[in-house]
């Protein structure tokens, strides 16, 4: 769950998304998937997919599908979500450089010897 926090908040939180609601989508998600890296598409309703679809579109998700025939003759099609577990890690390590503000005492005084600020 902290990985997945971690990932969304590198990803979606970089793009306005709040913490709160970082949080809030990283417990939807996993209230899907649980202990489980598949989830059947049956379950999902339309909202549910168009999330699914985003989190596609971030690196989180992807998806299969299998072919069953039927005694029939038919072909039935299963789809199903899986969770990008290796991608998540990934996402989730990705610590921000920090930038370094420009000090401009340093600028000044960082070019002068250190000779010159020796006393004798």
């Amino acid at each position: 769950m902290e990985e997945v926090t971690r990932a969304l908040r590198n990803t979606v939180g970089k793009k306005g998304m709040s913490e709160d609601e970082v949080q809030g989508l990283a417990e939807y998600l996993m209230s899907f998937f649980g202990f489980s890296d598949t989830v059947i598409d049956n379950k999902l309703t339309s909202n549910d997919r168009d999330v699914f679809y985003m989190l596609e579109e971030e690196g989180f998700l992807t998806t299969t599908q299998d072919e069953v025939h039927l005694r029939k003759g038919k072909l039935w099609r299963i789809h199903y979500w899986i969770l990008k577990g290796d991608q998540i890690k990934r996402m989730a390590a990705i610590v921000d450089e920090v930038i370094k503000e420009p000090d401009p005492v340093e600028d000044l005084y960082g070019d002068i010897d250190e000779s010159v600020w020796s006393r004798h």
